[in-house]
This record gives structure tokens, sequence and C-alpha cells, in this order.
């Protein structure tokens, strides 16, 4: 009960909305710039990053995923991979917008240098 009573006082649904809102605003921009990305969809700080190889035949990028994953660990970000080509991020309902921001570079980041070694 003292954990629902917190997630109220402090509002911490709307934080969650919002946030998750700025956030997918900003990986639907990454997926315009990054062809890896196929699908972004999110709800409240709930997020799912598809990896596609081929987004015509809709192949997933399993190996890709793996690599974007250890390249954002080495940059200080965590997340998990789920179903082998999606990126699952789940932060803290207490995160705050600057932090979200940093990891959604470290994502970028990650991602930029995955895609370079494609093409190398």
């Amino acid at each position: 009960m003292a954990t629902l009573q917190v997630i109220e006082e402090e509002g911490l649904v709307e934080h969650s909305r919002a946030l998750g809102d700025r956030a997918l605003q900003r990986l639907r921009q990454m997926a315009k710039r990054h062809p890896l990305i196929g699908d972004v969809r999110g709800l409240g700080l709930l997020m799912g990053i598809e990896l596609l190889r081929d987004k015509q035949a809709l192949t997933r990028a399993t190996d890709e995923a793996e690599q974007v994953m250890y390249a954002a660990l080495r940059r200080g970000l965590n997340f998990k991979v789920t179903m082998s080509n999606i990126l699952t991020l789940t932060p803290a309902l207490t995160i705050s917008p600057e932090e979200l921001d940093r990891g959604l570079a470290i994502l970028d980041e990650a991602i930029g240098e995955v895609e370079g070694l494609r093409t190398a």
C-alpha cells in the first residue's frame, strides 16, 4: 500500500505518461535516421524498439540487437532484449528528463555504431 501511496502522492503516473510521450517522440525521430529500427512502441515508460535487418521482409536483426545492447552497456545504459530483436526499455518511474535524454542519446550512439559495423 505504501508504494501505491507514493506513486499517487508524487504524481508518478502522470510523470511516466509525460516522459514516455517525450521518449516515443525522440525514438520515432531516431527511427527516421536508423535503418535498423523497424518499429517503436510504448506506453508510459515501457517502450520497445524492434530492430529489423530488412523492413520489407521483416527479417529480425537478432545479432544486431545483441550488439546494440552491449554497445549501450559499455556506455552505461542497461536494458534487455526480448524476442531476440526487441530492445525493451523500462526506466524507473522516478527518472528525470535529463536522465531519460542521456539514456536515449546512448541508445542512439549504440545503434549508430552497430549500423556502421554493418556497412563497413
